[in-house]
């Protein structure tokens, strides 16, 4: 069993509460593609670098994959409509040897790991994000930093859990490898036949951990954004959920537990961390009380993330994302004409993961109250189909 200690928990400054992202007082270009990062099988995932453009700024820089130069002047027409500036300053190359490193740049990636790191060199980022990814190191800092969670056995490898471990954990849990992509590596187990059969599949030097199922429908994803060493909140949103696939998320929400999660959104940018960073909380409800529980900590951008920084540049209070499947494989052919977003009603639809229509996937985000939502949403299908 793991027992590694972390030493020198210390305290930022403190986290900031703020209603909007903090522009940066200088450019920043963007690289956010995700195959650093990803699993294996994710279909058009080499597609995805194009979500954080309705998150830019006219003054920032973007690294785009080339195939998506076709739909360029599509999104860009969209996005004008609708009164989203964003940058027009491509660079068509994902490449992390495309991407300017140089004083007055600010660099935002999806994810900042190995191939980062040999790029820009950002030691406390990358070591801040490698400890964080760690499910295991999460639950030892959380244990130390007194955050509620699940209860969660951790191990080394599947050799170290014992007969005792199997026999007395409840049921039904979860066998969760420690870093893991996209839900990979994570097995929901009945009972022991199901917990032991779940084991056969990690081979013997990879770390895992037991975790009892919680028990509820409600899970939350809560942003921070780390700037020049400061944590500021971000946005609180649930997340919408198909079995245990996560398919989207809505705002606003009837819970906002911030204290519960602040105590490691300070230690991640005590640490180095940069940007954005997101923490999944579960919400348990009983006749009594209401319970939270940190589940992980995802230390990058997140499927929330590009509709939040989105909704918050176009001041939507109210709003859903999801991924549609759709028998269109170009922004031209999908008619969005009377349901696409209008400022003035703050109703509508907004394109966000754009480049995947190559392979009959996008991502929307649909503003207005919940009413509104279901109305468009209705319409929205037939366009897709």
């Amino acid at each position: 069993m793991i027992t590694k200690g972390i030493t020198g928990l210390g305290r930022a400054k403190g986290v900031v509460v703020h209603p909007v992202p903090v522009k940066p007082k200088i450019p920043t270009v963007y690289n956010h593609d995700i195959m650093s990062c990803t699993a294996e099988g994710v279909k058009g995932n080499h597609l995805y670098s194009g979500r954080i453009l309705g998150a830019t700024e006219p003054g920032d820089m973007i690294q785009l994959h080339p195939l998506l130069k076709d739909e360029w002047g599509e999104i860009v027409e969209h996005y004008a409509r609708i009164g989203l500036e964003h940058s027009q300053n491509v660079i068509w190359d994902v490449g992390l040897e495309y991407m300017p490193i140089q004083d007055g740049i600010r660099p935002s990636h999806f994810f900042y790991g190995d191939m980062e790191l040999k790029r820009g060199g950002d030691i406390a980022w990358a070591g801040s994000v490698e400890f964080i990814n760690s499910k295991n190191n999460f639950m030892t800092l959380a244990d130390e930093l007194g955050v509620p969670v699940p209860k969660t056995r951790c191990f080394d490898s599947v050799r170290e859990i014992a007969d005792t471990d199997i026999d007395g954990f409840p049921y039904p849990c979860y066998l969760k490898a420690a870093v893991s992509v996209s839900g990979v590596g994570i097995y929901r187990c009945e009972n022991r036949s199901a917990l032991l059969r779940a084991m056969t599949r990690f081979d013997a030097d990879v770390p895992v951990q037991l975790q009892q199922e919680v028990k509820t429908g409600i899970f939350l994803n809560l942003q921070y954004r780390v700037t020049d060493g400061r944590c500021r909140r971000l946005l609180a949103t649930e997340q919408i959920l198909e079995g245990t696939a996560h398919q989207g998320n809505f705002h606003p929400i009837p819970y906002e537990p911030w204290d519960i999660v602040e105590p490691m959104a300070e230690w991640m940018a005590d640490k180095g961390f940069k940007d954005i960073l997101a923490f999944d909380v579960a919400v348990q409800q009983t006749e009594k009380c209401t319970d939270y529980l940190a589940i992980e900590c995802n230390p990058r951008y997140n499927g929330a993330s590009y509709p939040t920084l989105i909704a918050l540049k176009c001041g939507i209070k109210e709003w859903e994302s999801a991924n549609f499947s759709t028998r269109h494989r170009t922004l031209k052919s999908l008619d969005l004409r009377g349901i696409e977003f209008d400022p003035t009603s703050g109703e509508g639809v907004i394109i966000v993961n754009w480049g995947p229509i190559l392979v009959g996937k996008i991502m929307l985000m649909i503003a207005g109250s919940k009413k509104a939502r279901q109305r468009i949403k209705l319409e929205l299908q037939q366009r897709l189909w």
